[in-house]
């Protein structure tokens, strides 16, 4: 099997994010499994919202470029989604919309073809942001990516993190190590 690299950040730009934090943990767990894991905040990636129109006039924005090569030097995403009114933030439906734009000399959709992705969510409220990765399962699996069916919602996660940002509680830290530990398996299975 061999070592499977894994893109891994947040769909949230809020300076105290839930899921900031929540990604943080998985990616520590992803390197304690084997996996070579590099951790974004898409906040050091500002985009213009996704239109057509700006980009014919200006052409891919830089930082969706950057964008594209972190996708296209990785096996795998690891995602933590916040979820906004039930659903997947602007932030990240517009990141993935700039990454998906075709650009001469690839492959349609070759940020995405055969990645491996598991998905996470945080959120104050009980169901800790799960309505939300529905929205993000079908967007992902609409473009080529393999969504892990193992996924992990943090539900009251204004209680769950200590000053550090560790979890509090070890059987969620358990729920996220089996999730990661998955997607490393898979995702090096697929590049072995």
């Amino acid at each position: 099997m061999s070592q499977p690299r894994l893109l891994a950040f947040a769909g949230s730009a809020r300076k105290e994010s839930f899921n900031r934090r929540l990604v943080a943990v998985a990616a520590a767990q992803a390197q304690s499994a084997g996996a070579v894991v590099t951790l974004i905040n898409l906040h050091d990636f500002p985009l213009p919202i996704m239109d057509e129109d700006v980009e014919a006039a200006s052409g891919l924005p830089a930082h969706a470029r950057a964008l594209k090569d972190l996708f296209l030097s990785h096996h795998g995403l690891l995602i933590a989604c916040p979820e906004y009114n039930s659903s997947i933030t602007p932030m990240l439906k517009n990141v993935i919309d700039w990454v998906s734009r075709p650009v001469p000399g690839e492959a349609p959709l070759g940020c995405f073809n055969g990645k491996v992705a598991a998905l996470l969510s945080a959120s104050p409220g009980a169901l800790g942001g799960l309505r939300g990765l529905v929205h993000v399962r079908a967007i992902l699996s609409s473009i080529n990516v393999t969504v892990l069916p193992d996924q992990f919602a943090l539900g009251k996660a204004h209680e769950a993190f200590n000053a550090e940002g560790a979890l509090k509680d070890n059987a969620n830290l358990d729920r996220i190590r089996a999730v990661v530990a998955r997607l490393v398996h898979v995702t090096g299975r697929l590049v072995g």
